[in-house]
């Protein structure tokens, strides 16, 4: 039997990995030496994120070309190809551990002949032939919901890349911490600045010493 669920973990591992690199790799580094702590949505793109969210819905690796993350599109097929690949290998372990039992119950050994190996050799013990059976049939459904999860996990990429392209950190929009005079206390401070636009400041606390 073949063990399917270690390798279907670590798939599902690899791609939850590539995701957060895809939200780490997506934000922008602020060219400033303050530390930039707000950020906006730059409403002058006319990307529109539904786009490659529907477009991975329909064919797994549209929408990460629609985001132009090209790289990722063997990643997404070597997911969902190898899922599909353990999944038809176990429904065909499956028929031939259905037919094997169906023959050796039946009573005539005229047809024990058709019974492949291994099962041949427990063709007396049926009762193994049918565990064996049971355990093939669970795998079929659990690779076919991991088949389910990486292509739930495509379109969820695709939806996070396509997010990203419409968010923005700006330079002009930040917080910084400036010592300065409190005229109000007459006390020297650490006063906590924000600045929106280019000439525009707001102080919002002060901490006097």
């Amino acid at each position: 039997m073949p063990r399917v669920i270690p390798t279907l973990f670590f798939l599902t591992l690899l791609f939850c990995c590539n995701e957060s690199f895809a939200q780490k790799a997506g934000k922008a580094k602020p060219a400033k030496s303050h530390f930039s702590a707000f950020a906006k949505i730059d409403t002058s793109k006319k990307y529109n994120p539904r786009i490659a969210i529907v477009r991975s819905a329909i064919l797994p690796g549209w929408g990460q070309a629609t985001n132009k993350k090209y790289w990722k599109i063997p990643i997404v097929y070597a997911a969902l190809g190898i899922t599909a690949g353990i999944f038809f290998h176990n429904i065909k372990q499956f028929r031939e551990a259905n037919n094997a039992y169906a023959n050796a119950i039946d009573g005539d050994t005229s047809n024990d002949n058709q019974i492949p190996e291994p099962y041949f050799a427990v063709k007396d013990q049926p009762q193994r032939i049918k565990t064996f059976r049971n355990q093939v049939r669970q795998n079929v459904d659990y690779s076919a919901l991991f088949f389910i999860l990486f292509w739930g996990l495509n379109v969820v990429d695709a939806t996070v890349d396509a997010h990203l392209k419409t968010f923005d950190v700006s330079d002009n929009l930040s917080v910084e911490i400036r010592p300065g005079y409190s005229p109000l206390a007459n006390t020297n401070g650490i006063s906590l600045v924000l600045n929106i636009g280019k000439n525009h400041s707001k102080q919002l606390t002060s901490l006097s010493y």
